[in-house]
């Protein structure tokens, strides 16, 4: 005669998700898992269509400064590279530089 197997299953609730993990602690493993239900994103198709032009026009404000940021960009290269010839006159090469191979 068999004997009826005691479960040593316990249920856990993840702190982040809120899904429900069901463990059994003889086999160390999740047998099952219930997913937590997910919230409304909005209460009405209003609040949807408000959301969504907000984000249209923040799209468009970081499109705005990044084409501002690219036309300065060819400035700013060449500024870095006249203030690197300028320290590079200012300072002469020395000759070869020094390798670790060199100081043994």
């Amino acid at each position: 005669m068999l004997m009826p197997s005691r479960s040593n299953a316990f249920e856990i609730t993840c702190p982040c998700c809120s899904a429900v993990l069901k463990v059994d602690s003889d086999a160390q493993a999740v047998i099952a898992h219930t997913a937590a239900a997910a919230p409304k994103m909005f209460a009405d198709f209003e609040d949807a269509a408000r959301a969504m032009r907000e984000q249209n026009s923040r799209k468009e404000s970081v499109f705005r400064q990044a084409v501002e940021a690219q036309k300065n960009s060819a400035d700013l290269l060449e500024k870095k590279f006249q203030e690197a010839v300028k320290r590079a006159k200012e300072s002469p090469d020395t000759g070869k530089p020094i390798r670790d191979f060199d100081l043994d």
